[in-house]
């Protein structure tokens, strides 16, 4: 028996909502992972990342990024009703942390693998898909999209 167009519309829509809230569950995974990482095996090599123009102690910097990323992380996995916010929360910190990723790459320091110009050039690519990620699985896109359609 063929589905109406309603009952596809919803099984599209649960659909959509799935991939959203598995998207959602795997980047707060890796925030917690990234966050742990600050905090114990890769902590000196996170030290690449703090500009040297940044008037805070490097290692204070990398450990108050990592309690923060765990902080996002966690909510991610967890709050379901401050989703939308959170993910223009999680967006500005992927905003806020890349001048470390370009500060790696000007001032050419090896760290996590990435031992030229290129590899790091290429890492800088994936700061935008990061903060797409955040915006995209949380809904906050298609919230901000529809305020906008709405007029609220």
């Amino acid at each position: 028996m063929a589905d109406t167009p309603v009952q596809s519309h919803h099984a599209g829509s649960r659909l959509r909502r799935g991939r959203r809230t598995a998207g959602r569950l795997l980047l707060g995974g890796f925030l917690v992972l990234a966050g742990v990482s600050h905090l114990s095996w890769n902590r000196e090599a996170f030290y690449a990342q703090v500009p040297p123009w940044l008037p805070l102690d490097r290692d204070f910097v990398v450990v108050a990024s990592g309690l923060v990323e765990i902080a996002l992380g966690v909510g991610l996995l967890l709050l379901r009703r401050r989703r939308v916010a959170l993910g223009w929360i999680v967006a500005a910190f992927f905003v806020a942390v890349f001048p470390g990723n370009i500060s790696q790459f000007a001032t050419g320091t090896n760290s996590f693998g990435l031992n030229s110009d290129l590899s790091r050039g290429i890492r800088l690519l994936f700061q935008p898909v990061l903060v797409l990620w955040a915006l995209w699985s949380t809904g906050a896109w298609q919230a901000w999209r529809e305020s906008r359609r709405t007029g609220k």
